[in-house]
């Protein structure tokens, strides 16, 4: 877990030690401050303590939360950073519905909310589609980005089709052409790409320009076509395709860039795009 940031958060008046780890791309928690919040107990020893015990019972239920908890090095009251116990988003989820708590009541809401919601959306697909829009409505999008947003789902679900028929694993295979197309196209991996926005786990194509999402639906659909009359074999063979698809996008891009004088890959995040619908004014 290198190259991690700590910071410590606010709930209320109350502190949360957190560390992100740019490897994982995932935030980490003290388990402990956490408690301390969920049982609203100021004296760390005692949420120590209540850590301890829940542990045990926990464990004596044959719940996985305490073997799925990591430690890391966070600093403490008196300055020096000692071993704590840390986990992740999801699991901290799971620790709040093990706590009888008014503060976590909001959360088990939330959660059941979220759930019947996939579910609705298992049966019916266009569910999430119509959930995706207004959420980006919401966030102050234009009306062109947004289809171009759900355009770019449905292309790279063609994608992925051409990828499960030829074998490749879903996961870190998917992954891995993913960041191959990235790096060809754009000459940046997802996680530089990323990083050159500024975003932690913020999806990325969420946070891409009109510009930005067309090269890449380019590359794409290239890819697919591609491989649609190719029919390529297992993981190698799918990377090949994957490749010259982008390096279709890699000299639009290119051409673009040299008729406008500008680069195409842009700094721009989802704030700045509803910033510049909302106030009218350009970001530089």
């Amino acid at each position: 877990m290198s190259e991690s940031k700590n910071k410590v958060k606010l709930f209320e008046s109350q502190q949360v030690r957190t560390e992100w780890d740019e490897v994982a791309e995932k935030w980490w928690f003290s388990v402990v401050d956490i408690i301390a919040v969920l049982t609203e107990q100021a004296d760390y020893t005692k949420a120590r303590n209540y850590w301890k015990w829940l542990k045990k019972t926990l464990l004596a239920e044959g719940s996985q939360l305490v073997s799925n908890t990591h430690q890391l090095k966070m600093p403490a009251s008196d300055g020096k950073k000692y071993l704590t116990d840390v986990t992740d988003t999801e699991q901290i989820l799971r620790l709040i519905q093990s706590i009888p708590s008014k503060k976590a009541e909001p959360f088990k809401l939330w959660l059941a909310k979220v759930g019947n919601e996939r579910i609705d959306e298992s049966i019916d697909p266009e569910l999430s589609i119509d959930r995706a829009i207004q959420s980006y409505r919401r966030l102050g999008y234009s009306e062109s980005w947004i289809n171009q947003r759900i355009k770019s789902i449905e292309v790279r679900k063609a994608l992925t089709d051409e990828w499960d028929k030829s074998g490749v694993k879903q996961g870190k295979q998917y992954a891995d052409l993913t960041d191959l197309m990235s790096q060809t196209w754009s000459g940046l991996t997802t996680r530089q790409y990323k990083q050159h926005k500024g975003l932690k786990k913020e999806n990325l194509r969420d946070n891409m320009t009109n510009t930005e999402l067309v090269l890449n639906m380019l590359a794409e659909v290239a890819a697919t076509d591609i491989a649609a009359v190719q029919n390529p074999k297992g993981y190698h063979e799918s990377a090949s395709v994957a490749k010259e698809g982008a390096k279709t996008a890699k000299a639009a891009r290119e051409q673009l860039e040299k008729s406008t004088g500008k680069s195409a890959i842009s700094a721009l995040t989802a704030k700045d795009l509803g910033q510049r619908k909302i106030s009218g004014k350009k970001t530089p």
